[in-house]
């Protein structure tokens, strides 16, 4: 068994006890310096100042451990180094590096935590601090969660005035000057006569010396990069077609797969014939693979056409049948004894249910693909004294680990190069793809197989978004909204996704009201109570988790209070919001948007606040009510996230995520019929058209101490912010996604 798979499978066992008992004797362990992973593969001329430089004779490579699908996280985490270590973008290539606890991520814990994102109360920060040790210790190298840019803010920058120092330390003992009279500038140290020492050749002297790790970082108003717009490190590459993604590498000698699973989430496959499949030009092997066969020939076109040709029998999924089924389970789950967290329970919300009048709902999410454009794929080599796996990925470790278990090789003997991905949204923390691949490899040892999945394979067996309801109580009183009580049911993301990796899951899974508890408002009597249904369809990680649907059930349900009190829904809002950042991201919303000014007939305005991931976001949607149905005219979008790295990225990354939350909730769903995805390509799973593309205006917000990302907190308010804007054009309430279920889009 890999090491990292060990490790976490026994930390999770014993528990929190024995994570809080660590904390004591390990925080030497922990405080210790992980070893640099840059030291053990160095090529000649090549010299590692830390885990995020690497220097050789042909130039400056930045290591970018959190993964790119593409966000730009790659040009983030370059920015970040650069910045300190006084060279620029142009001249410097960027390497996503080796898996390695090393690149653990230092920001995961703040999601881990099971306290509000606003609460930096000694409680909150300890348990924080607990969990960021069990990060290290496990060596979680993921990326998710929005948490690349608080990762790598401090310690990239750090990293890189590590590497500067160090250099000039190397230029002072090379010229006899004095470290206080050295500067850095273009990626080389300057002597006061103006002479010119580059970073290239200092280098093998610098690696001969002890880091300098007392470092201060530069002042923010002397800051080249940060904060200003850039071009990213991979647009001239994307735009002339040169890029390499995961699904165009190719080494030397390869062989090409294709798999057929059971259409049947779930489903066993029995009694497989492949005596058809092998007689078919450029076939080399039919392979039993996990949940299917695998088909491995010359080329990707043969190897698909023959496991078309494969025969066998198919047991049936273990799910429900029907999507009636799925939502009966939901239906079902609003029982105590389903009551998986309770995190906001103030006032007393039970009592004034009790003889008032009372305003009810229910609403409804359903399974979502993540449907990325680069289909899966992964290459893996199996020989005997090693493996090699190329893929895209964001669980590299995970991936390391799962394929020594399949090879029974040690560990470090596995390595995985990383390639940038053409989408993800959460579908690349998924690995089923390297492992069959593996299993594929190691039928033909030796050889290189690359294992690409179809569209229609990739989209049937993908793990999707949750299935979710909401069922809202509630009361008014004096035009004020006096009680809200939001019960949440789904089945656990957390533990559908873990389980694949091994990993048992004690306690609440915080996904299941994520989006939800930790809104920051004063409401008299506030409840969300998360109810845990049984397990479904398989599901993973879609982008913004639980708040994707919460969002939607929490904002809108708030805004039918609101109306029924006869409020201002921006105003109401703004009434009860105790949290500062997160009311300027209203009143910032409300002006770009000149809320309360007159739209004129058959038009409405929308707005919606979620705070997720720490990220309080606030959207206004304006559309038009026309004779064909709804067009969305303008979305304006108000975030705060401490700091914007790149104003231009920042941009982008707010406009993906408002069209990927639109998209979906106009259009998008996958239903299943005895465990079979009906929606098995993009005709069947339609995202926003072109022209039903609003304007949309963004602005980035910077009021708060804490540094948080921007890729998935746009995602949760869109959903909410279009269905409060039609119900504000045509008076009608809808409270099912997908919305043309009700509605017509134009």
């Amino acid at each position: 068994m890999g090491k990292l798979g060990t490790i976490a499978r026994r930390t999770f066992l014993i528990g929190s006890v024995a994570v809080a008992g660590g904390v004591a004797f390990g925080y030497y362990m922990y405080k210790r310096p992980a070893a640099n992973p840059l030291l053990e593969e160095l090529g000649e001329g090549e010299t590692a100042l830390t885990e995020y430089v690497r220097i050789s004779s042909d130039g400056i490579t930045l290591i970018t451990p959190r993964a790119d699908k593409g966000q730009g996280v790659y040009s983030m985490q370059a920015a970040l180094i650069a910045e300190e270590l006084d060279v620029e973008l142009e001249q410097v290539t960027v390497d996503p590096g080796p898996p390695s606890p090393a690149y653990y991520n230092t920001a995961l814990s703040e999601e881990a935590a099971p306290f509000r994102s606003t609460d930096d109360g000694f409680a909150a920060e300890s348990v924080r601090s607990v969990m960021d040790v069990l990060m290290k210790f496990l060596g979680m190298q993921i990326t998710g969660g929005s948490t690349s840019a608080p990762d790598g803010y401090q310690k990239l920058r750090i990293a890189g005035a590590v590497a500067r120092e160090t250099l000039k330390k190397a230029a002072s003992q090379k010229t006899g000057v004095a470290v206080a009279d050295l500067t850095t500038e273009g990626g080389a140290v300057l002597l006061p006569d103006g002479t010119s020492l580059s970073y290239i050749d200092l280098a093998p002297m610098a690696a001969q010396i002890e880091p300098v790790t007392e470092v201060s970082l530069r002042d923010p108003s002397t800051w080249r990069l940060i904060g200003q717009p850039m071009q990213r490190v991979d647009i001239v590459d994307k735009s002339t077609g040169r890029l390499v993604y995961g699904i165009d590498h190719k080494v030397e000698g390869m062989l090409h797969a294709a798999v057929k699973l059971n259409p049947a989430q779930g489903g066993e496959m029995s009694a497989i014939d492949g005596s058809e499949a092998e007689k078919m030009r450029g076939v080399v092997k039919v392979v039993p693979v996990k949940g299917g066969v695998g088909v491995i020939a010359d080329n990707t076109w043969r190897a698909m056409q023959a496991a078309e040709a494969v025969k066998f029998e198919t047991g049936p999924s273990p799910f429900p049948a029907s999507m009636d089924d799925h939502w009966s389970a939901l239906e079902a789950s609003f029982v105590e004894d389903a009551v998986d967290s309770r995190q906001r329970d103030e006032g007393d919300t039970a009592a004034r249910l009790e003889g008032a009048e009372v305003f009810e709902a229910e609403y409804r999410a359903p399974y979502l693909a993540h449907a990325p454009l680069e289909p899966v794929s992964a290459i893996v080599q199996v020989q005997d004294d090693r493996v090699d796996v190329w893929t895209g990925t964001q669980i590299p470790r995970f991936v390391q680990s799962n394929v020594a278990d399949l090879t029974g090789m040690d560990i470090e003997k596995v390595h995985v190069h990383v390639f940038m991905m053409g989408g993800s949204f959460g579908h690349r923390l998924e690995d089923e793809v390297v492992k069959q691949a593996t299993q594929l490899a190691m039928a033909v040892k030796g050889k290189p197989v690359k294992l690409t999945y179809s569209r229609e394979e990739d989209m049937m067996h993908d793990f999707t978004r949750q299935i979710a309801m909401a069922r809202m109580k509630g009361t008014v009183k004096d035009g004020k909204v006096e009680t809200l009580d939001l019960g949440i049911a789904m089945p656990s993301v957390v533990v559908s996704q873990m389980g694949r990796q091994g990993f048992p899951v004690p306690g609440p899974d915080l996904q299941i009201v994520a989006g939800a508890w930790e809104q920051p408002y004063r409401i008299p009597n506030y409840r969300v109570t998360g109810y845990r249904a049984p397990q479904l369809a398989p599901i993973s990680s879609w982008r913004s988790v639980g708040a994707s649907s919460n969002g939607f059930f929490h904002d809108c349900a708030l805004d039918e209070l609101i109306h029924a009190a006869g409020a201002d829904p921006m105003e109401e809002r703004l009434r009860l919001m105790w949290h500062d950042a997160s009311r300027k991201t209203l009143e910032a919303v409300a002006e770009m948007s000149n809320w309360g000014s007159d739209l004129g007939a058959n038009r409405g305005r929308g707005v919606a606040f979620v705070m997720s991931f720490g990220v309080p976001t606030a959207e206004v949607v304006e559309v038009t009510n026309t004779p064909d149905g709804i067009k969305i005219d303008k979305v304006y979008v108000a975030a705060e996230v401490g700091r914007v790295i790149d104003p231009l990225n920042f941009d982008n990354l707010v406009k993906g995520g408002v069209v990927w939350g639109l998209g979906h909730a106009m259009n998008c769903e996958i239903t299943y019929t005895d465990g079979v995805a009906d929606q098995t390509n993009y005709h069947a799973f339609e995202a926003m058209r072109l022209y039903q593309c609003p304007e949309i205006e963004v602005r980035g917000l910077e009021n708060s101490d804490k540094i948080r990302g921007i890729g998935e907190p746009p995602v949760p308010p869109a959903a909410a912010a279009l269905a409060n804007a039609i119900y504000a054009a045509t008076g009608q309430r809808i409270r099912e996604m997908p919305f043309n279920k009700h509605i017509d889009f134009v």
